[in-house]
C-alpha cells in the first residue's frame, strides 16, 4: 500500500508539471520524500542497492537509450565517449585529491575515502534536465551530449567505484594495469553484448506484427541483457544502454515503423514516470537518516568543487581539440557542467558502500547523500534561469 501511495503522489506532481513550464519534478519529489520520512506510515520503506540496480535502473537506462537520437549520438560520439570514460577518471582523481587536501579542518578522511566520495559524485543523471534544456535554449546538441554522457558514464563509474571500495573496505592494492584490464573487459564486454542483442531484437520484431508482443520483446531485451551481462561479470548498465542505442539505430536505418515507436513510447513513458516517482521519493525517505551530521559546510564545499572541476575538464578538453572547439563554446561548457546533476546511480553507489560497512564509511555516506541532495535541488532549480541567461545571444 505505501508504494501505491508513492506512485499516486508522483502522479500528482507530474500532473502539476504538465501545467507549469520547467517545473523541477525530481527536486519536488525528493523534498517530499524527506518530509514523508517523518510520517510513521512510511518509515518502514527503504530503497536497497538491489532495488535500484536490478529493478529501477534497467528500464530507466533502456527508455532513455532507445530514444536517444541516432544522428545526435553519431555527431557527438567523440565528446560523449571522452567525457564518459577518460573525463570521469580525471574527475575522480582531481576531485578526490582536492577533497582530501581540504578535508582536515572539517573531517578526518583518508585519501582513498576522498576518492570514494569523488567516485560517488561523478555519474550524472539529467532526468528532466534535457527537456528543460531543449525548451529553454532550443539547443538539442547540448541535450544529446548530456544524455549520452550520463548513459555511458554510469558503467564507467561502477568500475572505478568497485576498485576504490575494495581498497577502502578490504585493503586491496591498486594496480594501474589490472584496473585498465578490468575496465576494458567489463566495459567493452558489456557494450558488445548490448550491441549484439540490440541488433538481434531489431530483427526479431519482424516475426510478429502484433505491437503488444513487440513491446513485450523490448521488456525482455531491457532486463534480459542487463542480467545476462551481470552473470558474466560484464557491465549490465552498458549492455542495456548499447542495446537500446542499437535498437534506435536499427529503427532509424531499416525499420520505418512509426506505429511501433508510438507503442514503445507509450509503454516506456509510463514505466519511466512510475520509476522516477518511486525512486526520488524513496531517495528522500532513505537519505533523511544520514542528513543529521556536523559537516554540512564541507558537503557544500564538495558540491562546489565538483562543479568547478567538471567545468575545468569540459572546457579544457573541448578547447584542446579544434574539432570539439568548434562544437562546444564556453557558454555551452557552462551549461554542460551545470546539467550534470547527481541522482540515481550516485545513490546506488552510496547504498552499495553502506552494505559493505567499515571504518570511515558513515562519514562518506553522509557527505555523499548531502552532496547529491544539494546537486539535485540547486542544479535542477537553476537549469532554466541559467540557460536563459547564459545562452541568450
Amino acid at each position: 500500500m505505501p508504494y501505491i501511495l508513492l506512485i499516486f503522489i508522483g502522479y500528482i506532481i507530474f500532473t502539476i508539471d504538465k501545467k507549469q513550464k520547467n517545473f523541477p519534478v525530481p527536486t519536488v519529489l525528493l523534498v517530499l520524500g524527506i518530509g514523508l520520512s517523518f510520517i510513521p506510515f512510511f518509515t518502514s520503506l527503504e530503497v536497497t542497492k538491489y532495488m535500484i540496480y536490478h529493478i529501477f535502473l534497467p528500464p530507466l537506462l533502456f527508455s532513455s537509450a532507445y530514444r536517444l537520437p541516432a544522428k545526435g549520438y553519431k555527431e557527438n560520439a567523440g565528446i560523449i565517449s571522452f567525457l564518459a570514460t577518460i573525463g570521469i577518471m580525471l574527475t575522480v582523481a582531481l576531485l578526490g585529491a582536492t577533497i582530501f587536501a581540504l578535508s582536515e579542518p572539517f573531517v578526518s578522511l583518508s585519501f582513498v575515502g576522498a576518492l570514494m566520495i569523488a567516485s560517488i559524485l561523478t555519474p550524472t543523471d539529467p532526468v528532466s534536465v534535457t527537456s528543460i534544456l531543449k525548451n529553454s535554449t532550443g539547443n538539442e546538441k547540448m541535450a544529446d551530449v548530456v544524455e549520452g554522457e550520463s548513459l555511458i558514464n554510469d558503467g564507467t563509474s561502477i568500475v572505478i567505484f568497485t576498485v576504490l571500495a575494495g581498497m577502502l573496505t578490504q585493503g586491496k592494492s591498486f594496480g594501474i594495469f589490472s584496473f585498465l584490464g578490468e575496465f576494458l573487459f567489463v566495459s567493452l564486454g558489456g557494450a558488445l553484448l548490448g550491441i549484439l542483442f540490440g541488433w538481434l531484437v531489431s530483427k526479431a520484431v519482424h516475426f510478429t506484427h502484433i505491437r503488444e508482443y513487440q513491446v513485450m520483446l523490448s521488456i525482455v531485451l531491457a532486463f534480459g541483457v542487463f542480467n545476462l551481462a551481470e552473470m558474466f561479470r560484464l557491465s549490465g548498465v552498458l549492455a542495456t544502454v548499447f542495446a537500446g542505442i542499437m535498437l534506435s539505430f536499427e529503427f532509424g536505418r531499416s525499420i520505418k515503423e512509426d506505429d511501433l515507436r508510438d507503442k514503445l513510447d507509450g509503454f516506456w513513458n509510463i514505466i519511466e514516470l512510475t520509476v522516477l516517482a518511486l525512486i526520488f521519493l524513496l531517495i528522500g525517505i532513505q537519505s533523511a537518516q544520514h542528513l543529521v551530521f556536523g559537516a554540512w559546510g564541507f558537503a557544500i564545499i564538495i558540491f562546489l568543487l565538483s562543479l568547478i572541476i567538471r567545468l575545468f575538464i569540459i572546457f579544457g578538453t573541448t578547447q584542446l581539440f579544434p574539432h570539439w572547439r568548434n562544437k562546444i563554446n564556453w557558454r555551452e561548457s557552462i551549461m554542460l557542467t551545470w546539467s550534470g546533476l547527481k541522482g540515481t546511480m550516485s545513490v546506488y553507489l552510496i547504498l552499495n558502500l553502506q552494505s559493505k560497512g567499515a571504518g570511515q564509511v558513515d562519514m562518506i555516506l553522509s557527505l555523499g547523500f548531502a552532496a547529491v541532495l544539494i546537486s539535485l535541488i540547486v542544479q535542477s532549480l537553476g537549469v532554466y534561469p541559467l540557460s536563459k541567461k547564459i545562452m541568450k545571444q
